[in-house]
């Protein structure tokens, strides 16, 4: 599979993941922050460069496009290999991000809360991410069908 539909099956992924994440943070207390954790690493970014980080909707912004797209680089890996196993990738992608996700806050000494407050909160941040995967290798595995 090329780049570009590796690409666009990464961006299916990551844009399943933000919807769901977005969508159920509003209305679950214990869901997953890693909005949250984003507004760190974009707040850090911003230090290390010597300039003030933006605050509100630009910091939210900022947020929301790194996270999407570095979930789509990543999970645009389900495009590398025969189209078949794409949804396998993607199951392996999206456990391997999600198991990150929950281990990154140690790791980056960013807030742990975010992605632990409660074991369901854990759980949910794996799940969540392993559907992403799921969802980039579907895509993946449909468009390598049509060619």
């Amino acid at each position: 599979m090329n780049a570009g539909k590796s690409l666009l099956a990464g961006v299916a992924g990551a844009t399943f993941l933000n919807v769901l994440h977005e969508s159920v943070r509003r209305i679950v207390p214990t869901a997953p922050r890693v909005d949250l954790l984003g507004r760190e690493v974009v707040r850090r970014v911003f230090h290390k460069q010597g300039k003030k980080a933006p605050k509100g909707n630009k910091e939210y912004a900022i947020t929301l496009a790194a996270d999407v797209l570095s979930n789509a680089i990543f999970y645009s890996l389900v495009g590398w290999g025969k189209g078949r196993s794409a949804w396998i990738r993607g199951l392996v992608l999206g456990l391997s991000a999600g198991l990150g996700a929950v281990k990154a806050p140690d790791y980056m000494k960013l807030s742990k809360k975010a992605v632990k407050r409660h074991q369901s909160t854990k759980l949910m941040t794996v799940a969540w991410y392993l559907l992403g995967g799921i969802v980039a290798g579907a895509v993946a595995q449909i468009i390598s069908k049509r060619d």
